[in-house]
C-alpha cells in the first residue's frame, strides 16, 4: 500500500510540475490604468475599470490576445489616482518602474493627464488618455495619445449649437478655477462667444471643494443671461444646477463632456432635465457595435455606460491593435517604443464612440454629439457636430 501511495504522490508531483510549466509558458501583457477610484469623481474610475474588465475577460476567456501567432493573457493593473495631479504622477511612476507595464490607459481628465503625461513621455512609455480634452496632454509628446476630441473643437461647436438652439445673445459662465479642463474650456467658449455671437455677462469661478454656489448663481439669475454654460465635472454640475433651480433659474443650461456620468441625474435631483451637453457618444438609440458594447456593459453592471466607459473601451482597443500590429520582442523598452510608433501610424479606427483618424500629435479627428437629458435621466441624441 505504501508503494502505491508513493507512486501516486510522485505522479501528483509530476502532474503539478507539468501544470506549473504550462502556466509559466503562458505569456502576459501588462497594461496599467491610472484612474480615480476614490476622490471627488469616483464614477470616472469606476466606468474605466468596468470597461477594462469587459475587454480583459472577453479576450482572456478566448485564450488571450493573438499577437502574430502567439497568445498573451491580459493583465490589467488598476491604480487609484484620487483625481489628484500629484497622485497621478505617483501612479505613473509606480506603473512604469514597479509594475513594468507595456502601456498605460489614462489618466482620464486633463488635470491629471497633463502632468502624468510628461512622466510617461519622459520614460518612453505609451499613454492614451480616453477623456482628457486639453491639447497640452499630448502636444509635443510622441508617447502620449488620446481617444477623445479636443477642447479647441468642443468649445466652438458648443457655442454655435447654443446660439442656434436657444436663439441666445448673452451667456453666463461658471467654471472650476482649480481644474485645467474646466478653466481652459470656459476661456475658449468665452472667446468664441464674444467673437461671433454676443456678450458674456457673467464669468464666475469656484474652487474644487466648494459646495455653496449661491454667490455666483445670484449674479447669474440677476444678469439676464439667455443661458448658463457649465464646463464642469458632473459632481459640481449636480450641485450647481439644483441650487440654480432653487434660486429661480429656469432658462437653458449647456454643458460639456464632463457631464456624462451615470450619477449626473441623481446628484442634480433631476434639475438637469431638458439641459444639453456636448459629449462623445449617445447611448440612447445606439446601433451596431456601440449597441453591443452597451448591452454587454448593462448586463455586467446593471447600468448604462457613460462616455468615460465608452472612450476607455475604445482606448484599450487602440492599444491592443497597436500591440498586434507591432508584435512583441519580450524586451520591454523596445516593445514600448514599437507600440508607440505603431499607434502613431493608425490611420483610422472604428470605435464605439465613432470613427476616428489620428493627427501627428496623437489626437483623433472625430465628431462630437449633443445630447439632451430626458425626464428618465437618459442622454438622448440631438445632433452631431462636425470638426
Amino acid at each position: 500500500m505504501k508503494k502505491i501511495w508513493k507512486i501516486f504522490a510522485l505522479g501528483a508531483v509530476a502532474s503539478m510540475a507539468v501544470c506549473s510549466a504550462f502556466a509559466a509558458k503562458q505569456k502576459t501583457i501588462k497594461i496599467g490604468f491610472n484612474i480615480p477610484l476614490t476622490g471627488d469623481s469616483p464614477k470616472v474610475g469606476e466606468g474605466a475599470k468596468c470597461a477594462g474588465e469587459i475587454v480583459k475577460n472577453e479576450i482572456n476567456s478566448a485564450g488571450g490576445l493573438d499577437v502574430k501567432g502567439t497568445k498573451y493573457l491580459l493583465d490589467f493593473i488598476y491604480v487609484d489616482n484620487e483625481l489628484k495631479a500629484d497622485s497621478a504622477i505617483n501612479v505613473a511612476n509606480k506603473l512604469i518602474d514597479i509594475d513594468k507595464v507595456l502601456a498605460s490607459i489614462g489618466p482620464e481628465g486633463s488635470g491629471r493627464a497633463i502632468p502624468a503625461g510628461e512622466v510617461y513621455n519622459d520614460a518612453k512609455v505609451p499613454m492614451i488618455t480616453p477623456w482628457a480634452t486639453n491639447p497640452a496632454a499630448t502636444a509635443g509628446r510622441p508617447y502620449c495619445f488620446r481617444a477623445c476630441f479636443l477642447d479647441p473643437f468642443q468649445a466652438p461647436v458648443a457655442a454655435k449649437f447654443a446660439s442656434e438652439q436657444f436663439s441666445a445673445k448673452s451667456v453666463a459662465i461658471i467654471y472650476n478655477l482649480e481644474d485645467d479642463y474646466s478653466k481652459t474650456l470656459a476661456e475658449l467658449f468665452k472667446a468664441e462667444w464674444e467673437k461671433k455671437y454676443g456678450k458674456v455677462v457673467v464669468f464666475e469661478s469656484f474652487g474644487q471643494k466648494d459646495q455653496d454656489f449661491s454667490v455666483q448663481l445670484t449674479k447669474v439669475v440677476n444678469s439676464g443671461a439667455d443661458f448658463l454654460y457649465l464646463p464642469c465635472y458632473y459632481n459640481h454640475v449636480g450641485l450647481i444646477t439644483s441650487q440654480a433651480k432653487d434660486l429661480g433659474w429656469s432658462k437653458p443650461v449647456m454643458g460639456s463632456d464632463s457631464w456624462g456620468s451615470a450619477d449626473l441625474f441623481k446628484l442634480s435631483k433631476g434639475a438637469v432635465v431638458g439641459d444639453y451637453f456636448t459629449t462623445h457618444y449617445a447611448a440612447k438609440g445606439a446601433t451596431g457595435k456601440t449597441k453591443e458594447f452597451i448591452e454587454k456593459y448593462e448586463k455586467a453592471y446593471g447600468y448604462t455606460p457613460d462616455d468615460v466607459a465608452a472612450l476607455t473601451y475604445d482606448a484599450i482597443h487602440i492599444v491592443l491593435q497597436a500591440i498586434q500590429d507591432a508584435g512583441l520582442t519580450g524586451k520591454i523598452k523596445a516593445d514600448r517604443t514599437n507600440v508607440m510608433k505603431t499607434m502613431g501610424k493608425i490611420s483610422s479606427f472604428a470605435g464605439v464612440t465613432g470613427n476616428m483618424r489620428f493627427t501627428p500629435d496623437g489626437d483623433p479627428v472625430k465628431d462630437a454629439v449633443v445630447v439632451k437629458v430626458t425626464p428618465e435621466g437618459e442622454f438622448e441624441y440631438v445632433k452631431s457636430l462636425q470638426p
